[in-house]
């Protein structure tokens, strides 16, 4: 009977409004400059990479503020444990990829139904259309006015080229990547990466110890040695 009323209030729901695609950026924007940044973090990620070098990695990483600790758990299916620690930004946020209005024009491309509210679909055109990484295109929630797709292009240094899209969506409080897709073509040969994010944690704080090198164990002497 709860199943039934439940349906029932969901069928005699009203339909979502739609909404004029510049309110929708200028909400974009507000929603942007207010998203709350997890400084301290635990995920798990498994990247696949087919190309001119196949890999299938698992990796746990715990992050506090530019402090990185990547372990490394799977490597081609096979269990292993590594330890990296270092230091370095994260790139994978919203801060970093998504694009702001006056960096970019957007031009509205439709929207389409996404559950119980709509998505917005705007084409992304760079100020500075010459830049190494530049997004394409941006499908933005109706809900919360936060990107759920970026699609991109990127041109390194090296001559390397590739096009790729990430997703993004809540987790707790938070507005993280879900998972990233990349074709690219290096050194002439083509290659395809796909990384799925997942367990995020937002812990108040890490020990010290998360980001010291473990200290190898003395081998023990034999006799006679």
């Amino acid at each position: 009977m709860i199943l039934a009323a439940l349906l029932a209030a969901a069928i005699s729901a009203p339909a979502p409004a739609e909404l004029d695609s510049e309110i929708v950026l200028h909400r974009y924007a507000h929603a942007l400059m207010n998203a709350p940044s997890p400084r301290v973090l635990v995920f798990s990620y498994t990247v696949s990479q087919a190309g001119p070098y196949d890999i299938e990695q698992t990796h746990r990483i715990y992050r506090s503020g530019d402090l990185v600790r990547d372990e490394t758990l799977l490597v081609d299916g096979a269990k292993q444990k590594t330890i990296r620690i270092g230091r370095y930004a994260n790139r994978y946020t919203i801060e970093n990829l998504a694009p702001r209005l006056g960096q970019y024009d957007f031009l509205f491309d439709g929207m389409q139904k996404s559950g119980s509210a709509y998505q917005y679909v705007y084409r992304a055109i760079a100020a500075n259309p010459l830049a190494g990484f530049a997004i394409d295109s941006m499908v933005i929630d109706g809900r919360t006015f936060l990107p759920v797709l970026l699609q991109f292009h990127s041109v390194s240094p090296g001559g390397t080229r590739g096009t790729g899209t990430i997703v993004f969506g809540k987790s707790g409080k938070y507005w993280v990547p879900q998972s990233a897709n990349v074709e690219a073509s290096v050194g002439g040969k083509r290659a395809r990466e796909h990384i799925a994010f997942s367990a995020y944690r937002f812990p108040a704080s890490l020990p010290k110890s998360t980001f010291q090198t473990p200290k190898l164990l003395p081998q023990p002497a034999l006799p006679g040695m």
